[in-house]
């Protein structure tokens, strides 16, 4: 099953695309009894067996840099195709290498997908030779609730939640940069998505908990130099919570950029005919580039 699910998720790579199990020593607090993932319309849920799809460069421009994407889907369901496949096939086109990472959800809660969002950052850093990537460019890149757990990896890298005693954990698991879309940012009503911070969470978490989940408080002056983009008419995860984290990040000194589009309804993807909104990869080409990421090194 997890082999044709890998096959499913890779219609629009080439031959050369590699699934990497997360875990090859066991998934740690494993749930057999959850049963087989479920794949629907480039959706997938009930994940167990989390996994990275490599998506290699364009072949005449590879640079060096990497990008571990994290579908977003509200911590109940991965929307892989339209947030993580069509981003590894754009970033390809720029000479990224990207990782299109799955991972658990509501059915294990925290701290499994930040255990595995930070496993994701040390297996490709401890594999970077392997996969001709710069060890010192490693980004995440995550919409909607991939954009909280991308965020999570940007504040929380070192956090004892997010290790499990595997020698990879003396690996570091910080990123290098963070590309967030219309992410969940806080756990705090009104701006918080109830649904993501119930599936990760619950429907009552103690407040340290919920303190902790809330990124906007964990930034500090070693997260990792990050762009958000987000849009006024989003009515699914407010703006507001990209306007949280790029305060944070400014009275922390963390460098970040904030597009703030008008038009674009949430999970909007890479979709035409939205306006500004829809030109958001230029601009995003363009931070890359000012950030020296794109740059062949010798």
């Amino acid at each position: 099953m997890l082999a044709s699910l890998s096959a499913a998720l890779t219609v629009s790579a080439s031959a050369e695309n590699l699934v990497l199990p997360l875990w090859p020593e066991g998934v740690p607090n494993a749930k057999p009894e959850l049963g087989p993932e479920r794949l629907e319309e480039g959706r997938i849920s009930n994940v167990s067996e989390p996994t990275l799809t490599v998506f290699p460069p364009a072949v005449d421009r590879p640079n060096g840099t990497a990008v571990i994407i994290c579908p977003g889907g509200g911590y109940v369901r991965l929307s892989t195709q339209r947030e993580g496949v069509q981003y590894a096939n754009w970033l390809s086109t720029l000479g990224v290498t990207s990782f299109v990472l799955k991972y658990r959800m509501a059915e294990f809660g925290h701290p499994a997908p930040l255990q595995d969002v930070l496993r994701a950052v040390r297996l490709v850093r401890s594999r970077a030779a392997e996969f001709k990537i710069d060890a010192t460019r490693i980004g995440v890149m995550g919409s909607s609730a991939g954009g909280h757990l991308s965020a999570s990896a940007g504040t929380l890298f070192d956090h004892p939640a997010g290790k499990t005693g595997a020698p990879l954990d003396a690996v570091s698991a910080r990123p290098d940069f963070l590309i967030l879309m219309y992410p969940v940012i806080s756990m705090d009503d009104p701006v918080t998505h109830v649904g993501s911070r119930e599936a990760l969470i619950g429907k009552h978490p103690p407040a340290e908990l919920r303190e902790l989940m809330s990124l906007e408080k964990q930034v500090t002056t070693a997260t990792p130099p990050t762009l958000l983009i987000h849009t006024q008419a989003d009515q699914s995860v407010p703006i507001e919570n990209s306007i949280r984290f790029f305060q944070a990040l400014t009275r922390a000194k963390v460098p970040a950029e904030f597009y703030a589009f008008e038009r674009g309804s949430h999970g909007m993807g890479m979709l035409d005919g939205l306006g500004t909104s829809s030109n958001w990869p230029a601009r995003a080409a363009e931070w890359l580039r000012a950030r020296d990421l794109l740059t062949t090194r010798k």
